[in-house]
């Protein structure tokens, strides 16, 4: 973000600290945001470049470089690896609501088995340990022990608290 069509971009250890410009983290001041982020000098940036994201350089050390990455974590990395300074374009991506089960469906059959989600009470009792029954009810304490079987492990395991609270009794 930021950038333009026919802006001069510098490349290089003496190029200006501006937006679309890439210099060796080395290089750059505490608070600076980067994108693009290499891991190994020279692997052409493999670290934060999906759409609207950004990291910070947070510290320099003798011949290291802390950067704080999207997910909130800090990576070490070598002075010399370069990033570029600025934010990936496309921000807000995620806000767009999918609208149809097609979105949602090409979403995540990239990613991981993880959509449609289904509730075990809308299951047989051969394939889920809340299925069954005329209607759709769990029908015994959701809350089961932690060294309960592998396919009876459903619904709280091992809690401690399941949300009843205490009851505050009335002072006279």
């Amino acid at each position: 973000e930021g950038t333009y069509t026919g802006q001069y971009l510098y490349f290089g250890k003496k190029a200006p600290i501006a937006v679309g410009n890439i210099l060796p983290v080395g290089d750059l001041p505490e608070g600076t945001i980067i994108c693009n982020l290499e891991t190994i000098p020279g692997d052409k940036g493999k670290f934060i470049k999906s759409s609207g994201t950004s990291g910070s350089v947070l510290s320099q050390k003798t011949y290291k470089t802390v950067i704080r990455l999207p997910s909130g974590q800090k990576k070490v990395v070598k002075k010399s690896c370069r990033a570029m300074i600025g934010v990936v374009a496309g921000g807000g991506r995620p806000e767009k609501p999918m609208l149809k089960a097609g979105r949602a469906y090409h979403k995540y059959k990239v990613k991981r088995n993880c959509w449609p989600k289904v509730r075990g009470v809308c299951m047989n009792p051969v394939e889920h340990p809340h299925g069954g029954g005329n209607h759709q009810h769990v029908g015994k304490p959701t809350t089961v022990g932690r060294r309960t079987t592998a396919g009876r492990k459903v619904g709280l395991i091992a809690a401690r608290k399941t949300g009843r609270g205490t009851r505050q009794r009335k002072r006279d």
